[in-house]
């Protein structure tokens, strides 16, 4: 089975509009970074990489699954983490958020939990475990979400501006452990400087890719454009 995730000639139209044009990509870089002025398309392309979005005309394989499968079936691959905590959470506590994924891979109740817990454990956070999520912190329901996923074990974390919202400390720390983990991590992020230590930066314009390579070169002409366009 290939490990790589494919993208050949695609296209994605949303209502009549063209978000993604002729992509042809083959990813397989440890850690790869998405940036691009707001609307350039980097949202929908990491949604069609877990079939939270459907091509309209090519072909896009993760690590050999075709993504058209859904969500629930591309979760031992592909782990989805938001820009927004509150749109991930839907439990009252935060060992109902672990447990959730787990069941719907099939995992009985009581190893769920067991599951779920050993997450908790892992990550010091076991106490954190019959605590109402409303009652966390911005951080912490962060940490519930990635723990979220984590737990199911996927093989690509795809992280869609998730830090916005957060303190440069907290972000920073979430950061760095992020970058740790075994996973092919792709990561959608204005914070150019975290980018900056990824083995890849791709940037989309207009739903086409403007530049693709060393993350220096493609962030020193990312930011000489964005630099131009703005002393117009």
């Amino acid at each position: 089975m290939t490990l790589t995730i494919d993208l050949n000639q695609v296209h994605l139209k949303r209502e009549g509009l063209t978000v993604l044009s002729n992509l042809n990509l083959t990813l397989s870089e440890r850690r790869i970074g998405l940036i691009g002025n707001n609307g350039s398309g980097k949202s929908s392309l990491v949604r069609l990489l877990n079939g939270l979005l459907q091509p309209s005309q090519g072909e896009v394989q993760v690590r050999g699954q075709n993504p058209t499968q859904g969500p629930e079936a591309m979760s031992d691959q592909v782990g989805f983490i938001f820009q927004n905590p509150d749109h991930q959470l839907i439990f009252p506590t935060v060992i109902e958020e672990l447990m959730f994924g787990l069941r719907n891979q099939g995992l009985s109740k009581a190893d769920a939990c067991d599951r779920a817990e050993h997450c908790l454990r892992e990550h010091h956070r076991l106490d954190w475990a019959e605590r109402p999520v409303h009652s966390l912190s911005e951080g912490q329901k962060q940490w519930v979400c990635i723990m979220a996923v984590l737990v199911m074990n996927p093989a690509v974390l795809i992280l869609d501006e998730p830090f916005s919202a957060l303190d440069l400390p907290t972000r920073r720390h979430l950061t760095d452990w992020l970058l740790g983990l075994p996973q092919q991590l792709i990561m959608i992020s204005h914070d150019l400087e975290v980018l900056a230590a990824f083995d890849r930066v791709l940037w989309l314009e207009q739903g086409r890719v403007q530049g693709d390579g060393d993350p220096a070169a493609v962030i020193a002409d990312y930011r000489a454009a964005c630099s131009g366009a703005f002393t117009l």
